[in-house]
């Protein structure tokens, strides 16, 4: 048996090759890929070069990049993390034959997984599951920006993923992927506001589209526009909390601003580029603001084992309950067979072509 796997061969080098399939052992399931999401920021840093695993040394150890081997250098083997399979044979009681669910082993034909050692999130029979590829993965990471505006506001007594939007004034920097459902996560938890901030009239046009409003920073300062929209008190105005999704620095400094006295952005954006045009020593420093990551490699400290990643995957479905017929509508932009992943994701990479979400097939 063999499965066809996309790999990044170097800078600009996509390739669909064919390897032969692992062995199914006891203990481990077969499935075969139905749908595969493409993350455009996390895997065209690959396509282009840009991603510092490819650079320099990750020490785990010490949560540091240092000099030294790359570590993940060329070929990257497995790229992608937004995955939906249906198991086509099983030889675990955990796991079986015709169950669909969520995974994050990369764009591939096929994969031979452990129960134990991956995560396998079966889907409902009541979800698309085109819409699958957000649960595993993707949909967690925007859980778990709202689980850190929570943790900010109420430390480790955090009831709801609502907790830190609750009744709030949330803005969103960006309109890809990840500021879209972390927009639509908010509305859902009762944010009383929530406007997307995105320069790109299509993106602003889809965030319209799933209901929700937006302001273009090119037209009017949205800083100004919300602070004078948004008033606590005398000189206590702009955004109670700011997720920031956008992974260029004007999109950092423009989060800083929106922000009232005292208020916290939540980032969830990937910066390759540094960061010039971070002005700490403006808003930031004589409003007092916080920027905190909220990198899904971690929920909030404290909040384990309460919530973590099924929780938010659990989350994300519910999401994907009351808003993904809009989902599959504005925000799924192409739909293309892995056999086109190569030139597709090429074409991405050098911006000779634009999409919202791509979602391979088989």
């Amino acid at each position: 048996m063999r499965d066809r796997v996309v790999v990044v061969s170097g800078p600009g080098r996509v390739e669909l090759v064919e390897q032969d399939a692992a062995e199914l052992r006891e203990g481990t399931f077969r499935v075969e890929t139905l749908f595969s999401g493409v993350s455009a920021g996390t895997e065209l840093s690959y396509v282009k070069g840009t991603n510092p695993y490819l650079h320099v040394t990750w020490d785990a150890a010490l949560g540091l990049f240092r000099p030294g081997e790359a570590s993940t250098p060329y070929p990257v083997t497995r790229l992608g993390y937004m995955q939906v399979g249906r198991v086509v044979e099983s030889r675990t009681p955990a796991v079986a034959v015709g169950t669909v669910g969520a995974m994050t082993y990369g764009h591939r034909s096929g994969w031979v997984a452990d129960p134990v050692a991956e995560r396998f999130v079966p889907l409902p029979d009541d979800l698309d599951p085109l819409l699958g590829v957000y649960v595993a993965h993707m949909g967690p990471i925007c859980a778990n920006g709202l689980l850190h505006a929570a943790a900010d506001l109420c430390g480790t007594d955090v009831r709801t993923l609502g907790d830190g939007v609750r009744g709030r004034r949330v803005a969103v920097v960006g309109s890809g992927v990840v500021a879209l459902l972390t927009a639509l996560f908010a509305r859902r938890h009762g944010a009383a506001s929530v406007v997307v901030v995105d320069p790109t009239p299509a993106r602003r046009e889809v965030a319209e589209a799933l209901g929700l409003e937006t302001l273009d920073p090119e037209a009017d300062d949205p800083a100004v526009v919300l602070k004078t929209r948004w008033n606590h008190a005398a000189g206590d105005r702009g955004a109670d909390v700011v997720f920031q999704c956008r992974g260029q620095d004007w999109a950092l400094q423009l989060a800083l601003r929106l922000l009232r006295p005292q208020g916290t952005v939540i980032d969830l954006a990937f910066y390759q580029g540094g960061a010039d045009a971070v002005r700490l020593g403006e808003e930031f420093h004589h409003n007092g603001l916080s920027l905190r990551c909220a990198q899904i490699g971690r929920v909030p400290r404290g909040l384990t084992p309460t919530w973590d990643r099924e929780r938010l995957s659990a989350e994300t479905v519910d999401l994907l309950r009351q808003y993904g017929d809009l989902i599959r509508k504005h925000v799924v932009s192409a739909v293309a067979p892995l056999d086109e992943a190569p030139t597709l994701l090429t074409d991405l990479a050098e911006r000779r072509r634009s999409e919202l979400q791509v979602v391979l097939t088989g």
